[in-house]
């Protein structure tokens, strides 16, 4: 792959001639694969085709600097990397490099589970965000049997927990109730396979969106913010929704 291998050389490149890019370390940059990674969601979430191309580089970019980072470090290379990389691959598909036989996606998923065994819980990575951590979590804790059998018994839980959020006496029991709460509401996005951290996103931009057009309306009819009610405000939310 000639474009790779310029690639790569151009990073080297960077870290020698550049002294921006010669100052980077693994810590400085940690942050930077996760608002990459962002931002190929959005344009995912756009189907903007054209940006993702440029979205879904920049995360190249970020994770080959790590690499010559840390090659620099002598923590590892690329040959290292892509090796282990490779063996991982293999071992995680026996139906296609060996002659196990898995013919759906769920026989797939539930091998790997089995395959981690006691690990099931183990690589998972705490750092993400809370609500698809949450997602995550349930999801494997179903592989091992541990969840509610129907749709029924977690909308049941909902409602215990929403009693439990009424009845909190003091700050500490909110927080915790409404955790509670938000825990469950995973748990129903869950059986109904949907992720729960897509379904907020879209919610909160549909929100925003909407939050603009009503400030937009009430700039074209030379309304007066300050000195409009709550209820004239839901009027024009309505409006516009």
């Amino acid at each position: 792959m000639k474009k790779f291998d310029e690639l790569w050389e151009i990073i080297n490149i960077l870290r020698e001639k550049c002294p921006w890019d010669r100052e980077q370390t693994n810590e400085s940059l940690k942050y930077k694969l996760i608002e990459e990674s962002y931002e190929v969601i959005n344009t995912i979430d756009e189907k903007n085709w054209d940006k993702f191309k440029i979205e879904i580089g920049d995360i190249l970019l970020v994770v080959l600097m790590h690499i010559k980072i840390a090659q620099d470090n002598k923590i590892t290379n690329l040959d290292e990397v892509i090796t282990k990389l490779i063996e991982k691959i293999i071992k995680r598909h026996p139906h296609v490099f060996s002659d196990k036989k898995l013919d759906t996606a769920d026989e797939v998923l539930e091998h790997w589970e089995k395959a981690k065994g006691e690990e099931l819980f183990k690589d998972i990575n705490f750092h993400m965000p809370a609500l698809y951590l949450a997602y995550r979590i349930t999801q494997k804790a179903e592989k091992i049997g541990f969840d509610w059998e129907n749709k029924d018994q977690v909308f049941q839980k909902v409602y215990e927990e929403l009693e439990e959020l009424k009845n909190a006496k003091n700050n500490e029991e909110i927080s915790e109730e409404i955790g509670d709460l938000l825990f469950t509401i995973v748990n129903l996005a869950r059986h109904y396979n949907i992720n729960p951290e897509d379904a907020l996103r879209k919610s909160t931009m549909k929100f925003l969106k909407r939050l603009k057009d009503v400030l937009n309306y009430i700039k074209e009819n030379n309304l007066n913010l300050e000195n409009m009610t709550i209820k004239e405000l839901d009027e024009i939310w309505e409006k516009v929704k």
